[in-house]
């Protein structure tokens, strides 16, 4: 769980049509996940520099690629956080103490380290991201519930191309 606490935000003035007390739940809500998307890019960028293996430009491409994904959802998340009157907290020291990941291993060097590690990471936050759905579906803001989708069904499909390494 992020360490922030669950103090309402402070938001910007908006016209946004949300009442102020859902964006702010809202806003707590996807800084959690911009930290953990800020996390799990750099995670997968980690592995990407790092990895070695017999398989190793097959998986080295497969992290560059994963790591494209997770960046433009850095992107997205931020500006739904910013678009409700949140101020987004998208530095890497503010990843950390909002990520849901676990930190991620320095001295991982074997692809198959690397994709199960990395498939843990992946698996955590798409658990979070799923969870955080039914919330905001419940608090009545279908616009980030769609964003969350979009990002869990990424995830989903990221799981599977990690996982399909050492599967059998």
């Amino acid at each position: 769980m992020a360490k922030n606490g669950n103090a309402q935000p402070k938001l910007h003035a908006s016209k946004n049509p949300i009442s102020e007390n859902i964006r702010g739940a809202m806003v707590q809500i996807l800084q959690k996940h911009l930290g953990t998307a800020v996390d799990i890019t750099y995670q997968t960028k980690q592995a990407h520099w790092n990895v070695k293996g017999m398989n190793f430009i097959a998986v080295h491409k497969l992290f560059d690629e994963l790591h494209e994904v997770t960046e433009e959802y850095v992107d997205t998340i931020a500006e739904r956080l910013t678009a409700l009157g949140g101020q987004a907290q998208g530095t890497v020291q503010a990843a950390t103490e909002n990520s849901v990941l676990d930190p991620y291993p320095l001295d991982l060097v074997k692809s198959e380290d690397h994709l199960r590690r990395l498939a843990d990471s992946y698996a955590r936050w798409g658990a979070e991201v799923e969870k955080d759905i039914e919330e905001v579906s419940e608090a009545g803001d279908p616009l980030t519930e769609d964003l969350l989708t979009e990002v869990g069904r990424a995830l989903d499909k990221s799981l599977y191309f990690l996982e399909s390494h050492f599967q059998a």
